[in-house]
């Protein structure tokens, strides 16, 4: 698990604490699992894993805590745990349920890829786990099935991303896909 290599370890705090969240939430491991698969573009195939969805995040607690322990004279503390914004919540809640349609054309439809489910796994991700986590989750998404977007919506993700506070790459990587579109 590379990315708790990242940055030297600058970012495994983040990612223990993004896993943890989802561990500890009600998502149902096929939502966790519907997730992971469109994360990272991959088929998803019920009861065909390797490794179910809880299994793999408590992977990458392991992991991530055994580089933390490695770096601690680097870091002073976990990230603090985030305060729910509701603004924010409905704002993402809004971004995902705007591109609805598009999303699943493009993971459940997909010929090779297909993942069912993703847009309600998301929105469950956005209001009873984390706005924050379920919005970069649905930008990991958007990026893995190279979904479309318009100028206004990468405005918006932009805005989004600035009050979470993200680095800029964390929206603008060079991979979200634009589209000029009629409204």
């Amino acid at each position: 698990m590379a990315a708790a290599d990242w940055g030297e370890g600058a970012y495994a705090p983040t990612l223990r604490e993004d896993a943890l969240r989802l561990l500890e939430s009600p998502l149902p491991t096929r939502g966790i699992d519907i997730l992971w698969c469109a994360a990272v573009r991959s088929k998803f195939v019920a009861d065909e894993r390797w490794m179910d969805g809880r299994d793999w995040l408590r992977r990458i607690v392991d992991v991530c805590e055994e580089r933390i322990r490695r770096d601690e004279s680097r870091f002073d503390a976990l990230p603090p745990a985030h305060v729910w914004d509701l603004e924010l919540r409905d704002a993402v809640l809004a971004e995902v349920r705007a591109l609805a349609p598009e999303l699943d054309r493009a993971t459940a439809g997909h010929p090779y890829y297909g993942v069912p489910e993703v847009v309600p796994s998301l929105e469950r991700v956005v209001t009873e786990v984390d706005p924050d986590l379920g919005f970069r989750l649905f930008l990991r998404v958007l990026k893995a099935y190279l979904v479309p977007i318009s100028e206004s919506q990468h405005r918006r993700y932009r805005e989004l991303g600035e009050a979470f506070g993200y680095n800029e790459l964390v929206v603008d990587d060079g991979t979200l896909q634009f589209m000029p579109r009629a409204h």
